[in-house]
């Protein structure tokens, strides 16, 4: 059935701002600690599809599961806003949900054998069956859609700023926002995620970084510098863009990470 989410304005109001400034100006606060700097290594290397713009990245019963934009600015020929699972083999994916093209793609997640997809611009979002891929119920959110990720009982939306939504997963409706800061204020740019051991994770648009967050207080108490990871990836396909995707498995601990139109996948290790 369509669900149109009814938000009170000052939700509204909170969490639509910044969405179109991807600058994000910042503010200082009180002189909080600098995040501490998290250390990772490299485990394994996989292949991933060149044409796939990375939107989300997501683990679910064992599975590797991705989500994809149709485009980019730089206008990338590639194959479309779908979600489905990948074969670590290949780095593809055959199984997909195919979103119209009127619609751009983003963040994923899945939880309870639902998928929940994002779109970016339009502010709907589509539930769907995982076994069978059908459309259960679509929502509707007050801002863009960037990441998406759940911490087992609420979806976690990002939308660009330095906000991030928590929905129930009955209503679809926002029940509250966290504001992510560090030491120098706000922290917009906030896109991919995911919840690890009671952690946010979140790539910074146009940044090598990941970030962990505190949903609690919305601290960044650590951060994660990629810088020679990106550079790799750039060696090897010239026309790869950002990091963004970060995938958990609490049954394995392995962690993965990739980016949009990257050669690779990579699996890393961090506390």
């Amino acid at each position: 059935m369509n669900r149109l989410v009814p938000f009170l304005l000052v939700v509204l109001n909170c969490y639509s701002c910044n969405e179109s400034d991807k600058n994000g100006d910042r503010t200082v606060s009180d002189n909080p600690p600098a995040p501490d700097t998290v250390p990772f290594t490299i485990v394994n290397q996989y292949p991933h599809d060149t044409l796939s713009f990375t939107e989300g990245l997501t683990v679910y019963n064992g599975q590797l599961y991705e989500s994809t934009g149709s485009g980019n600015p730089d206008g990338h020929v590639n194959n479309g806003s779908w979600a489905g699972p990948l074969d670590l083999k290949s780095g593809k994916a055959e199984k997909k949900i195919k979103l119209d093209n009127k619609y751009f793609g983003e963040g994923m997640t899945i939880l309870r054998d639902k998928v929940y997809f994002l779109t970016w611009t339009t502010k709907i979002g589509f539930v769907y069956d995982l076994h069978t891929f059908k459309k259960l119920d679509e929502f509707h959110y007050p801002s863009e859609g960037w990441g998406l990720t759940n911490d087992g009982t609420s979806l976690i939306m990002s939308n660009g700023s330095n906000n991030l939504a928590f929905l129930n997963t009955d209503s679809l409706q926002i029940t509250h926002l966290i504001s992510v800061t560090d030491n120098n204020g706000p922290v917009a740019n906030l896109n991919e995620l995911e919840y690890i051991n009671g952690f946010i994770y979140a790539n910074q648009w146009q940044t090598p970084y990941i970030l962990k967050i505190d949903p609690g207080s919305g601290r960044v108490v650590g951060k994660m510098y990629l810088d020679n990871v990106y550079n790799d990836v750039l060696s090897k396909n010239p026309g790869s863009d950002y990091l963004n995707g970060i995938a958990y498995d609490s049954a394995t601990q392995k962690i993965y990470i990739t980016g949009k139109l990257w050669p690779l996948i990579y699996e890393i290790k961090f506390q």
